[in-house]
């Protein structure tokens, strides 16, 4: 499987680069990244003892063009860009770049009519099975628990909250029959008065080189239930990445996420 990485300077492209290196069904083909990373030298698979140099490329289009299938960790606006130029070469496409709004969904959506798009705020096995079992206990507890997730990640991330943080609030949302963005409140501050009941309280923490780490507290009378994923490495998301790449490669086009490369649902 040969991939191209959209954000191949960045932290997450970079990992993604090393994995793959050290796979042996899957060749780094193409990189490219802001036009002022053109022809930086990228050296990948060095834990391998075999490292290869990979010159990040001028032309998004010929980069994409030289692989079967886009992974992109950039921006918001960029991925869509990148996602149109994988659809306008049939190439299929893993988007893990968060900070989507609601528009640039329904793009990538319209885009997935065309080729497979997996789209996803996280690509660890871990945070997925973590998805998928914050929307069964909320289905379960009901609006007698409250439900307060919080999130912490490194200094540099620039988004808030993660979307990772977002996506599991939406399952609860969704198991609980409430409405994301009626029912979400984003930290308080002042005096905010009783907390309704159906209310779902998301906080951002921020601070030194926090890989993630994201906790959902179910809180009742007498007892509170927390699950909890924490991240030590970014390896587990770039694993996920190219098990979602494998995915793509072979799926009909449609806008997928992790629970269907994972069969969780």
């Amino acid at each position: 499987m040969k991939i191209c990485m959209a954000g191949a300077c960045g932290r997450m492209g970079r990992r993604i680069l090393d994995i793959a290196a050290a796979t042996d069904d899957v060749v780094p083909a193409g990189v490219f990244d802001l036009p002022q990373w053109a022809g930086t030298e990228l050296t990948v698979g060095a834990e391998t003892g075999q490292p290869r140099k990979l010159v990040v490329g001028v032309d998004r289009d010929a980069e994409v063009a030289k692989a079967d299938v886009l992974i992109d960790f950039t921006h918001a606006d960029a991925a869509l860009q990148n996602a149109r130029a994988a659809a306008a070469l049939a190439k299929p496409a893993v988007v893990g770049t968060t900070g989507l709004n609601n528009e640039q969904v329904a793009e990538l959506r319209a885009l997935a009519k065309k080729i497979a798009i997996v789209y996803a705020p996280n690509m660890s096995v871990g945070v997925n099975l973590l998805f998928k079992l914050t929307g069964e206990v909320a289905r379960v507890l009901g609006l007698d628990y409250n439900v307060e997730i919080v999130e912490i990640h490194h200094n540099q991330k620039k988004d808030s909250p993660s979307g990772t943080a977002k996506r599991l609030a939406e399952c609860a949302a969704e198991a609980l029959g409430l409405d994301y963005d009626k029912e979400t409140r984003h930290g308080r501050i002042g005096d905010v008065g009783k907390r309704p009941r159906s209310e779902i309280g998301l906080h951002a923490v921020r601070g030194g080189d926090v890989v993630g780490e994201h906790t959902v507290s179910f809180i009742g009378q007498g007892e509170r239930i927390e699950l909890t994923h924490k991240a030590h490495s970014r390896d587990n998301f770039a694993r996920g990445a190219l098990l979602a790449a494998r995915f793509a490669l072979t799926a009909a086009p449609g806008l997928y996420d992790m629970q269907d490369v994972l069969g969780l649902r």
